[in-house]
């Protein structure tokens, strides 16, 4: 039987081969993107919408696997080893939410105890530097005001029950942004509040202990970003007003020095301090003569850099660069390419890295924390139709035993490889992208679903993704487009999609792509949707808009609908970098912006629109607010356009709730299954339903602003 590769390859689909020379290593980023907490086979009764030709027509389908298994809250996620090595704090399921664990080192994972009983998931956590603390972020419903708080290992190890948490920064309208844990004052960690000024992050020091907080910068100057060495506020990040970047020396509270500029559409940022407490590493692609991101070592005493290393491919930005904690020498460097790819510069963590390849396999590798004297690791593995597993390794000794398996039930001989492809756009700009096909189906005249990603100044990246799987499970081939604008792929490439959105560049790769797919004979012309959260929603939108003949239908989650109204309600603690937005995007106080603005916003472009579409909107989301969904959905109503829309009152921009995350996906397994015909379940778990019924709004009873 031939592999998915091979099909592709006989319908001129190309691919690239990893470097043999890397190992591959998790990273991602995000601006408008979606974040979400990220499942044994059962017999489940599936419905085909009749007259419907199923993908595996010629072949065996594949089970039809439950909708809890790809979108429940994982059993466990986020293990973090603690910095002396004798505990392990993780994430797990408790009180319908994911909540915060602990257990000892080597003890069974059923012996992990809550510490936390929130009754929506934590955003995260970490430890603090000596171990005896434990810090979590949280939200309000999406709204982004992140509070930390703290509890104490002695209050976790030595009662019952839940240890009492304690306040230190944030939420109740102010953000709490983590800068700085210091090993040499481990009883402090330095934190950025925007109290003061909703715009601005000042820096304070706060004692773990007892909460208190002693100012140490106060935001003057538009910073948007501080960086410390062993506990001392040395650099700080702000934009420029021609929208280029100016990394500063902090000289005093409110006073700076600049040392390092790059223009707009550049990038250059602090990766880390040299050894010697000077110099800097810093990622940059400043200059003419530079495309790709690279590692420079700079010396801010006299202006010289030098670089490090750059993509030995010559393909793709520097990803990020590892560092020891210890000294902060130079560990390892990383590149994504079509898989992700990382060099090593140090030879014992070479070694390191050698070693976990030959125990784990072939798989994207997360080194996610390492003890105080960096003996011990956790480390998680993932692939594209395996969620992964997490596992503590001895470097030193060459033990490793797995901690928790990622969706232990989700049966992975069932799941679909995901491809790297290339297609040619219509200027001769090769783009690349993933390919996922239903699995065991030929690639002939297939439904496809686009998903176009956020950001959109992100790009996809190859391995397991919950969606991804679950559409392909249903019959669809999946495409992932990394259009212009994308990031990761030299300065060029991202540049050539500022405001090219909707009708520009940015949605033409998209088109084009779907155009190549449909021409091979993979896609049916028929059956074609195309779905995107932030961005990709935006991107779903022009799609149906300015391409409506390609488009069977459309699904856009949290989508901006008017490009106006959403840069004119940006959150106020991204003002700082206003004028690079203006300059990606547009600015709505300049009259030729606006009007451009005006002619790439959907909403004023409504009568094009022909195929039905689903909206689906957090009421709390900051970043594209609830008008956005509002707007278009009553434009289409008052166009007599089908449409359908789902809101959630206790959620931002993105679906963190279990039950509202099943929900939505219950939906729009539904409506794809209308109107492109694959296969769905007939029925869902109560609570589903409940919430699905909840969810959907009377579009007759929506307000446009």
């Amino acid at each position: 039987m031939q592999s998915t590769g091979e099909r592709l390859a006989n319908h001129g689909i190309t691919k690239r081969r990893r470097s043999p020379a890397a190992i591959a290593l998790s990273v991602s980023l995000a601006l408008f993107a979606v974040p979400t907490i990220g499942a044994a086979e059962t017999e489940l009764e599936a419905e085909l919408v009749e007259g419907n030709e199923s993908p595996w027509a010629q072949g065996e389908a594949p089970p039809l696997l439950e909708l809890e298994q790809f979108f429940r809250d994982p059993q466990h996620a986020a293990g973090r080893i603690s910095p002396d090595g004798d505990y392990v704090a993780l994430v797990s399921a408790h009180e319908g939410a994911m909540n915060l664990h602990l257990m000892k080192r080597g003890d069974r994972l059923e012996s992990a105890r809550p510490l936390t009983a929130e009754p929506r998931s934590i955003m995260g956590f970490f430890w603090s530097r000596d171990g005896r603390h434990l810090i979590f972020v949280r939200d309000r419903d999406g709204d982004e005001n992140l509070e930390l708080r703290v509890i104490a290992l002695k209050d976790a190890v030595g009662q019952d029950g839940i240890p009492e948490s304690r306040h230190l920064a944030g939420g109740d309208g102010v953000q709490a942004r983590v800068q700085h844990v210091p090993r040499s004052t481990p009883e402090y960690i330095f934190v950025g509040l925007n109290e003061r000024d909703p715009r601005l992050h000042d820096v304070y020091r706060v004692a773990l202990e007892t909460g208190e907080k002693t100012r140490v910068a106060k935001n003057t100057a538009e910073i948007e970003g501080w960086g410390f060495h062993e506990g001392e506020l040395r650099k700080a990040v702000r934009t420029t007003d021609d929208a280029g970047t100016e990394i500063l020396r902090v000289q005093s509270q409110d006073e700076f020095e600049s040392i390092y500029t790059c223009a707009f559409g550049e990038t250059c940022s602090i990766a880390n301090f040299h050894p010697d407490g000077e110099r800097l590493y810093m990622r940059t692609n400043a200059g003419d003569e530079r495309d790709l991101i690279e590692l420079v070592l700079f010396d801010p005493a006299t202006g010289e850099e030098e670089r490090v290393h750059r993509d030995p491919e010559g393909e793709v930005d520097l990803g990020g660069a590892k560092f020891s904690d210890q000294d902060h020498r130079l560990l390892a460097t990383v590149y994504t390419g079509d898989r992700q790819r990382i060099y090593a510069h140090d030879e014992d963590f070479e070694s390191h890295l050698d070693w976990l390849r030959d125990e784990l396999g072939e798989g994207e590798l997360e080194i996610t924390s390492r003890t105080r004297d960096e003996s011990l690791w956790t480390v998680g593995v993932i692939r594209d139709t395996d969620p992964g597993s997490v596992y503590l390794a001895n470097v030193e000794t060459r033990e490793i035993e797995r901690l928790y398996e990622g969706r232990p039930d989700l049966p992975r001989e069932h799941l679909a490889p995901m491809e790297p492809i290339r297609y040619t756009a219509r200027d001769g700009q090769e783009i690349p992208g993933y390919l996922t096909l239903p699995h065991g189906a030929e690639p002939e005249g297939l439904p496809l679903v686009v998903m176009p990603h956020g950001g959109p100044w992100i790009r996809d990246t190859w391995g397991y993704s919950g969606t991804v799987q679950f559409l392909a499970n249903r019959g669809y081939a999946v495409f992932q487009p990394n259009f212009r604008g994308s990031s990761g792929f030299g300065k060029e490439f991202l540049n050539a999609g500022n405001q090219e959105w909707g009708t520009g560049v940015m949605q033409h790769d998209v088109t084009d792509g779907v155009k190549y797919l449909i021409d091979q004979g993979i896609a049916d012309p028929e059956r074609v949707a195309i779905f995107g959260a932030s961005y990709g929603g935006y991107s779903a939108l022009a799609g149906l808009t300015w391409t409506p003949e390609l488009y069977t239908a459309g699904v856009s989650m949290v989508g901006p609908s008017n490009l106006i109204t959403l840069m004119e309600s940006i959150p106020p603690y991204w003002e700082a970098g206003i004028r690079r937005m203006h300059g990606r995007v547009g600015d709505p106080e300049d009259p030729d912006d606006r009007e451009r603005l005006k002619a790439q916003s959907p909403l004023f472009h409504v009568e094009n629109i022909q195929a039905p579409l689903m909206v689906a909107q957090g009421a709390n989301d900051p970043r594209v607010k609830q008008q956005e969904s509002d707007q278009i959905v009553a434009a289409l109503r008052e166009a007599g356009h089908p449409v359908e829309y789902l809101l959630a009152p206790d959620e931002g921009h993105g679906l963190v709730d279990q039950t509202n995350r099943l929900a939505f996906f219950a939906g729009l397994e539904t409506f794809l299954a209308e109107h492109l015909g694959g296969r769905h379940q007939a029925d869902y778990p109560e609570a589903v339903q409940e919430r699905l019924d909840l969810l959907r709004q009377d579009v007759d009873e929506v307000d446009a602003p």
